[in-house]
């Protein structure tokens, strides 16, 4: 009997190849920088039963419609902004992901743009590079305390749990705003409910956790970075359009805010003209937020054993639709 054919989208890590070829005929997009073009995406799929998807690889209606022999889309990441789930659902077709796995991972990147923005340590470091340090000063590069002060979390998943834990090292109030309020975390993390618009006039730190939704596009918007102090941190590492954009390039400008730690765009790559690269009060890393060699490996295999799984007519670990596999029995 012929092996299931799947199509890999970039070279995954640890033993995420050897679970796929043990039992499926593999195909892979081979450059681990760039995803395949379009053209070479739909192509591949239509021979495919099973693809394995980064965030930059969009499965719409259009690829889902020439893919007749489609069964998963196993993307490697906790979020699937890049899937049209319901549309793979009308066709059957499973869609998974990988939690849990870069939940700390993560937290420790978001902490690390919340102190690197707080005490400006990307500006520091071109400072110095550059040769401009010339002697210790009172007033060189002052930055904003870390240590007493308030921290915001949008979003109070995994993620956002895992980064209002931290907090407590540091002496912080955490306040948090989510769908629902969550009085396990009330109770075991001492953080306190807020509306949004209260969290942001009132935290020295917003970290955004929130999976990119219809609601929450533009979350982030003109109005609600004029509500935070001119002395605040935003921090964003869940989805770069949970932000409006043009209107953080105006507040980091204009000194609505004190600066910003992001690593998801907009657009991403991030764009060469992109007037965030002319900002000094803003520290931008390229999507790294599970860049971890220990967490990419478990995220390549677990998205590995999800399309295996699926393709061998079992349930899969982390099914993002589980309603196919319910019709399907």
């Amino acid at each position: 009997m012929d092996k299931p054919r799947v199509y890999v989208c970039r070279p995954l890590l640890g033993r995420a190849m050897e679970i796929l070829e043990d039992r499926c005929d593999v195909r892979v997009w081979p450059d681990p920088e760039a995803p395949p073009p379009r053209d070479v995406l739909l192509a591949e799929a239509r021979e495919a039963d099973g693809l394995v998807t980064l965030v930059t690889d969009r499965v719409d209606e259009t690829l889902l419609a020439a893919a007749p022999r489609l069964r998963v889309v196993s993307n490697v990441a906790v979020g699937y902004d890049n899937v049209d789930v319901p549309a793979a659902t009308r066709r059957g077709v499973v869609v998974t992901n990988t939690p849990d796995v870069l939940t700390e991972t993560t937290a420790d990147l978001a902490w690390a743009l919340l102190l690197a923005a707080a005490r400006r340590v990307a500006e520091g470091d071109r400072f110095t590079r550059a040769g401009r340090w010339r002697s210790w000063g009172l007033e060189l590069m002052l930055g904003q305390d870390v240590y007493g002060r308030t921290l915001g979390v949008v979003g109070l998943g995994r993620i956002g749990r895992a980064v209002a834990r931290r907090a407590s090292g540091f002496g912080m109030r955490v306040l948090y705003t989510s769908r629902r309020r969550h009085e396990d975390a009330e109770r075991e993390l001492g953080v306190q409910w807020r509306e949004l618009d209260d969290l942001l006039a009132e935290a020295d730190f917003v970290s955004l956790h929130t999976p990119l939704t219809p609601q929450t596009r533009h979350l982030i918007d003109r109005e609600r970075l004029r509500r935070m102090k001119p002395t605040a941190v935003l921090v964003n590492t869940c989805r770069g359009a949970v932000v409006d954009e043009v209107a953080l390039v105006e507040a980091l400008r204009e000194g609505w805010i004190w600066a910003a730690g992001l690593d998801v765009f907009d657009r991403e790559p991030l764009p060469a003209d992109s007037p965030l690269l002319s900002l000094d009060n803003v520290v931008l890393l390229p999507h790294i937020g599970s860049a971890s060699f220990a967490t990419r490996a478990r995220m390549s295999e677990m998205a590995a054993e999800n399309c295996v799984a699926v393709l061998s007519g079992r349930r899969p670990p982390n099914p993002v639709n589980p309603e196919v596999l319910d019709r399907l029995g």
